[in-house]
């Protein structure tokens, strides 16, 4: 089946894009996903006490306001009402194809186009847009033994919901964002939690409140009300930018992080097992109101020793100490430097974005990749934040996304891919702005990948990246040739190897 416009993911990016597509009279497209609904991580992602750590009224889209938000940080099934909502609120559901996964995606240089293969069936499309996102395929760690432990595990992004935690002696690989969540949640219901945890993160106060109707009624009536909010907000949370630009503003966080870790946990040795020793901002910033003091309840142990095995009946350390559990929940990520969707994508010559991405990803403002013609990627390289909300990035992105289809259609092109020399200026002009932040402190995370390069996180603002984005810039990329000629890609590409 033919369509012009294929969408691979059910997110926010893509329903975002379905969405922003039909509103710009861009109605010929489908949205492919895996799953049996939409809503991407916040379907996945379904743990007790799963919340975002941006506020509502920014972590939604502009063009579509909820003033009905319950609490300014929404809980997971909110956020998927949203998601849901969205889907009949724009008409977009007749566009959707769930239980879709896309199995490859090939770029045929003849015909110039997309040959999508789904579960589903295959089509074929002159624009591919992948909106799959980083945080949908979960990390399961190669621990020597898992396959012989005897009781139940899963990944926190594949909650057991019909495995009961009651009186169960339970161990939690990760001390990430999902893990601060459920361990408050969970703890209360099990008999034994053991927490292993590699690195304490910092934590700051979770400032959250319950919105009333009052001021739901207000978002609804008075014009401008809601906007207002979110301008507000938007403010706010990108004066938060400059801590991770200029690490030593955040010193006053930290110390007001360090305040609260001694007030909520009396006991020094267990303080200092989750007292941070690295600059606040390099690894993801958490926010909590109940984590820590979970943490000291009788019937919870932090075990700071290396995971040497499992066993049948529990886990070995490195200290040669066996903790019983049978009950194993991995929080341990998500593939986000290392997407397995990106060796499914095949450009020109057949050749993967996953190999055109080792070992580092790099993407012409995060968005479009060189030799890979027509492909526009969400959330790609370094648009990630971490001071606010990167539903701002994926609009910035769609605003591109669109001015590049009114330029093809407004003068006839069929296929256009940016140069390899645009994109190198970015890559280059992104390394040069992260030097000095604070990523390129002494401190190893999940942004960086095996090269040690931050190829996740935008260094700077949301602001300066939407305006980066406000206008397709023609003199950048170029009309993708067809035949055995090779393009200036090709040709960059074959004098760098």
């Amino acid at each position: 089946m033919d369509t012009d416009v294929a969408i691979i993911g059910a997110g926010f990016g893509g329903l975002g894009a379905a969405i922003r597509l039909q509103r710009a009279g861009f109605t010929d497209f489908l949205v492919f996903d895996r799953g049996e609904d939409v809503g991407g991580t916040w379907r996945d992602n379904s743990y007790p006490g799963c919340a975002c750590d941006v506020p509502s009224h920014l972590y939604s889209f502009s063009f579509a306001p909820n003033p009905r938000w319950s609490n300014t940080f929404s809980s997971q099934p909110e956020i998927w009402d949203y998601l849901r909502g969205c889907v009949d609120r724009f008409g977009i559901r007749p566009r959707l194809r769930l239980r879709h996964e896309v199995r490859e995606a090939r770029w045929d240089d003849q015909r110039q186009r997309w040959l999508v293969r789904t579960s589903g069936g295959d089509h074929s499309a002159r624009v591919l847009i992948c909106a799959a996102g980083p945080l949908s395929d979960p990390t399961i760690p190669d621990l020597p033994g898992i396959d012989e432990f005897a009781g139940t595990v899963f990944h926190s992004a594949r909650w057991r919901h019909d495995h009961d935690l009651t009186g169960r002696r339970v161990a939690v690989i990760g001390t990430g964002a999902s893990a601060v969540q459920f361990v408050p949640q969970i703890q209360p219901t099990v008999e034994r939690l053991t927490l292993f945890q590699r690195t304490p993160a910092w934590i700051m106060p979770r400032m959250s409140r319950r919105i009333s109707t009052v001021e739901q009624a207000a978002f609804r009536t008075v014009p401008g009300a809601q906007r207002a909010a979110r301008a507000g907000l938007y403010l706010v949370r990108e004066s938060m930018g400059l801590g991770f630009l200029h690490p030593a503003v955040n010193r006053l966080a930290s110390r007001l992080s360090v305040r609260t870790l001694r007030r909520q946990v009396p006991d020094p040795n267990l303080r200092d097992k989750l007292t941070p020793r690295y600059a606040m901002g390099c690894k993801r910033v958490l926010i909590s109101n109940d984590y820590w003091p979970s943490l000291t309840r009788p019937n919870v142990d932090v075990v700071t020793a290396g995971i040497a095995r499992i066993v049948p009946d529990g886990l070995v350390t490195d200290d040669d100490v066996h903790h019983r559990a049978d009950t194993l929940i991995l929080g341990t990520g998500f593939h986000v430097t290392d997407s397995p969707v990106v060796r499914r994508i095949h450009g020109r010559g057949g050749r993967s974005l996953g190999d055109a991405w080792t070992p580092s990803m790099r993407a012409y403002q995060g968005t479009t990749i060189a030799g890979f013609p027509n492909l526009f990627f969400l959330l790609g390289p370094n648009t990630g934040l971490g001071h606010t909300s990167v539903v701002l990035m994926i609009e910035a992105q769609l605003h591109l996304v669109l001015a590049a289809l009114r330029h093809m259609r407004a003068r006839g092109i069929q296929a256009i891919e940016p140069t390899a020399r645009a994109q190198r200026r970015w890559t280059e002009r992104i390394d040069q702005k992260m030097a000095g932040t604070v990523w390129q402190t002494d401190c190893s995370s999940w942004y960086l990948d095996a090269t040690g390069r931050n190829t996740t996180i935008w260094p700077g603002f949301a602001t300066s990246f939407r305006m980066r984005l406000r206008r397709f810039r023609p003199a950048d990329y170029q009309i993708a040739s067809t035949g055995d000629t090779p393009n200036e890609s090709e040709r960059e590409h074959a004098d760098a190897v």
